[in-house]
């Protein structure tokens, strides 16, 4: 069985997407075209538009956001403690049920 993630929309629309193991979150809300992740660089962890925050339940079970990640979230709109790019969250079985909430914007 493919995980389930769960995406809600800044407005409170929720999403429930099934991901591939070995995908990456952002892949898996693009191919199911989730709203509000444009990703604009494909995945190459080259710009912040993919920027979305992990359900703080969450935070302790993904590893932590380092290097070339945590540089380009400086560029996101409103980082917070939980801000992640989605393109470098790489879909587990244990990411079943995961949730991710979508920024207002991605500017």
């Amino acid at each position: 069985t493919m995980p389930t993630l769960i995406f809600i929309e800044h407005n409170g629309t929720q999403h429930q997407v099934s991901g591939a193991i070995g995908q990456s979150v952002m892949q898996a809300a693009t191919f199911a075209s989730v709203p509000g992740l444009p990703a604009d660089c494909g995945g190459a962890c080259a710009c912040a538009t993919c920027h979305a925050y992990v359900e703080e339940a969450w935070m302790q079970r993904l590893p932590a956001a380092e290097g070339m990640e945590s540089d380009m979230l400086d560029y996101a709109f409103e980082r917070r403690e939980n801000s992640r790019l989605t393109c470098q969250l790489v879909i587990s079985e244990a990411m079943d049920g995961l949730v991710i909430h979508l920024p207002e914007s991605q500017f």
